[in-house]
């Protein structure tokens, strides 16, 4: 699975002209795995974009490098927004800021209660 994802590579991420009032999740690819439940780890290919400023925060892209987490140790979100996805598939989520950051974001290249714009590629389900 992670062959094939790497041969997709780096998503373009297209932003929403307004800030988002509640979570959205568009499948761009549908997998075909093993289904992501709340009490999953997952390891994931991403890129993070806000919504305000239009820039790139973060990449594992970027880095060359998926990471892997719980569903229980991230942003509302992606805990909310992960659950459903296969394996395989590439999603966007749409993160208005209530469910990302708040009003305190962890760097200054997200600005307070910011939308965040993530493309998602699910390698593995753990």
């Amino acid at each position: 699975m992670q062959d094939e994802i790497e041969q997709r590579g780096k998503p373009d991420v297209s932003l929403p002209p307004d800030a988002a009032t509640e979570l959205g999740i568009t499948d761009h690819i549908e997998g075909s795995g093993t289904e992501a439940v709340p009490t999953s780890t997952v390891l994931v290919h991403y890129v993070g974009v806000g919504q305000a400023t239009a820039q790139e925060f973060d990449s594992s892209w970027s880095r060359n490098d998926p990471i892997e987490f719980g569903l229980n140790q991230v942003i509302q979100g992606w805990s909310e927004g992960i659950v459903g996805m296969k394996e395989g598939g590439r999603r966007e989520l749409v993160i208005p800021g209530h469910l990302a950051y708040g009003s305190r974001p962890p760097t200054p290249a997200i600005q307070p209660d910011e939308t965040l714009v993530f493309v998602v590629d699910l390698i593995a389900v753990r």
